[in-house]
């Protein structure tokens, strides 16, 4: 069975996260500039095996989709050009930065790692991948890769 990759995107930063090889438990890996994330991703997979790649689908609170979210789906595609055989899945990210940010507030670090714009990034994408992995227990049979266009 192979990992999970979560993708937090961003114009200046993507958060990355990534499941263990029995897929239980959620890790941030990093952030990385986003123009560097593609060879990142390549020297990753070429260590470990990767089924599926989430890339957080950026959507307003009403459901329709974020000013990002275009550049998003041409980062999509990017991937899925360079790993045809690793499933490409979008699901929604609504509301992770903020919950990134309670989380980190939470932990009790100073208020000047809290302030460090990347480790909101990295929690978002584990958090994204939580959230992915509880929607794929819960239903299992469901088709989880939605279509990039």
């Amino acid at each position: 069975m192979g990992r999970i990759i979560a993708i937090d995107y961003g114009t200046k930063r993507t958060g990355i996260a990534a499941t263990d090889p029995l897929r239980i438990i959620a890790n941030g890996i990093g952030t990385y500039p986003t123009g560097e994330v593609l060879a990142f991703l390549k020297t990753y997979i070429a260590s470990e095996p990767v089924d599926c790649i989430v890339i957080g689908d950026p959507r307003y609170p009403d459901g329709n989709p974020a000013q990002l979210a275009g550049q998003v789906r041409v980062f999509a595609n990017a991937i899925r050009k360079l790993f045809p055989d690793i499933e490409i899945a979008l699901h929604d990210e609504r509301f992770t930065s903020v919950e990134a940010k309670q989380i980190i507030l939470q932990s009790g670090i100073g208020k000047k790692k809290r302030q460090n714009k990347a480790l909101v990034d990295k929690v978002s994408a584990v958090l994204i991948l939580q959230d992915y992995m509880e929607h794929l227990r819960l239903a299992p049979d469901k088709q989880q890769n939605k279509e990039i266009q």
